[in-house]
């Protein structure tokens, strides 16, 4: 059959519906829905392009530069796979809902800040990213005709089928399952790798909860095994948590000059944050806050720093300089917290080689703590499924020998400060 030139316009429009994504950790992935193909289109979904991942973990592992972006596909491709899964196990979920939690595991990030986790309640104080997800899935949902009021609900925990939120967002959720293999693959880091697909062929839900079938176990087990490792191999690897926290005094140094009427050169949309201490209602109550944040990425925070890098004040720009060369700091870890002394020392060390006042040391000598929390059996549990239709938490049916131990909060001390202070 021919078509005119009008006509085969009209017939594009209707069938060409699928679209398709080339992943580099699972292939192809499709995207059926209209409608979660109209928000990945949507200027607020595209600015995760610009967000990575795993903040400044690139200082330690160079191919580490993947993005919040790649990561919420990732995690609404295994959405899908989920509920295929679920719905050939004979579990009631409509196209409606199909679609609602796809959304609200695609929109899950949307409020990170720049460099994800590392500028998390330092950019806004006291506001978490779930939060300024929250605000911009309801500004999205405005735009959107209320078509994701389902989407929402799912997120907040609020619908009545609690496993399609713990889907979205628990211990065993394909948040987590997409960021381990994504990071893993992209760190070059082995113990990450998980086996996502034997996972989610073994989920079931009972009791409108969300179980993994007792063949599954052992896969389980390797899951939380590796979160342990990518944890300290990674997450918390001495050198990215000197580096984020090297941002982290930089932001406060610039934060106090441009509240002294300091010109930084700066965007103004950092400007805009680096002035105030926005907090949560703020963002409720203030259209202009939100705007603002939507136009933050990783470039702008990056740029600032390299121009303060030669800035005229001292302290912002040798810690600029630390971040933008690579000159990190000493950094020492050990189980007990640093003694007082020794921070002294270090401290009066400072004074004399940069020839600066003993207060402003806490910008270049801190130390802090770290915690590695595996699993938890207080919070949502990982149910396992036995062949007996007994459901019992996982560290109950467990094999592995030292699983108890993986549910045991493991917490670290570290030290930071200028190598040339012992060179």
């Amino acid at each position: 059959m021919l078509f005119l030139p009008s006509e085969l316009n009209n017939v594009n429009s209707k069938v060409v519906k699928k679209k398709i994504i080339n992943d580099p950790v699972y292939g192809f992935i499709s995207i059926d829905s209209e409608l979660v193909f109209g928000l990945i289109e949507h200027p607020y979904f595209q600015r995760l392009r610009r967000i990575t991942q795993l903040g400044l973990t690139n200082v330690v592992y160079p191919a580490a530069n993947h993005t919040r972006f790649q990561h919420a596909l990732g995690a609404t491709h295994l959405m899908q796979k989920a509920i295929q899964v679920l719905r050939s196990k004979g579990i009631d979920i409509s196209e409606k809902e199909s679609e609602a939690a796809m959304i609200a595991i695609l929109l899950h990030d949307i409020g990170h800040g720049p460099y994800s986790h590392a500028l998390e309640n330092s950019i806004v104080k006291n506001v978490g990213h779930e939060s300024i997800s929250d605000l911009l899935m309801q500004k999205l949902n405005e735009e959107f005709d209320g078509k994701l009021d389902m989407a929402i609900s799912i997120f907040r925990g609020d619908y009545p089928k609690s496993f399609l939120h713990q889907l979205v967002s628990s211990q065993l959720d394909m948040d987590r399952l997409d960021y381990l293999k994504r990071d893993s693959f992209f760190t070059g880091v082995s113990e990450g790798v998980i086996g996502s697909d034997r996972i989610i062929s073994m989920l079931n839900v009972v009791n409108g909860d969300l179980v993994v079938e007792e063949k599954g176990i052992y896969s389980i087990e390797k899951f939380i095994v590796a979160r342990r490792l990518m944890y300290w191999q990674v997450y918390l690897h001495k050198t990215v948590i000197c580096a984020e926290f090297l941002l982290l005094k930089v932001l406060k140094r610039a934060r106090h000059l441009a509240k002294e009427g300091h010109k930084l050169p700066v965007n103004s949309s950092l400007l805009f944050f680096l002035k105030s201490n926005f907090q949560i209602e703020d963002f409720k109550t203030n259209k202009e806050v939100i705007h603002e944040f939507t136009k933050l990425d990783d470039y702008d925070v990056l740029g600032a720093i390299k121009n303060w890098a030669s800035y005229p004040d001292t302290v912002l720009s040798l810690l600029c300089q630390s971040i933008v060369d690579r000159k990190l700091f000493k950094t020492e870890i050990q189980n007990e917290a640093f003694d007082e002394k020794r921070l002294q020392e270090l401290q009066e060390k400072f004074s004399s080689h940069y020839k600066l006042p003993k207060e402003l040391s806490s910008y270049f000598i801190f130390t802090d703590s770290i915690e590695n929390l595996a699993y938890t059996i207080e919070s949502e549990k990982i149910n396992i499924l036995k062949k007996n239709s007994e459901v019992v938490e996982i560290s109950k049916a467990a094999d592995l020998f030292t699983f108890a131990s993986l549910s045991d909060k493991v917490e670290k001390h570290f030290l930071c400060y200028p190598r040339v202070l012992f060179a």
